[in-house]
C-alpha cells in the first residue's frame, strides 16, 4: 500500500524539492505542482502532489502518529 505523506519544503531546485518529513529529508519531484520553501505539501511516490494548510499536515501528522501507536 502506498500512503500520501505530509512535508515542508527546505529547498528547491529546479523541479526537485527538499522535503523534511519529521527530520527524514527526502527529494521530490515538484514540477506537478507550485510549491516554494516553506510551503507544506502532500508526497507520494516520489512527487509533490498538493499543497496544503499548516492545520491539514498537522492533522495528517496527528493521524498517523495514532495509526502507528496503534500498530505497534
Amino acid at each position: 500500500m502506498c500512503v500520501a505523506l505530509p512535508g515542508r519544503v527546505t529547498k528547491l531546485e529546479g523541479t526537485k524539492a527538499t522535503v523534511d518529513f519529521s527530520g527524514n529529508i527526502v527529494v521530490a519531484e515538484a514540477g506537478l505542482v507550485n510549491v516554494k520553501i516553506g510551503d507544506r505539501v502532500l508526497v507520494h511516490a516520489g512527487c509533490i502532489i498538493q499543497t496544503m494548510s499548516d492545520d491539514e499536515a498537522d492533522e495528517l501528522e496527528q493521524l498517523f502518529s495514532e495509526i502507528e501507536d496503534i500498530t505497534l
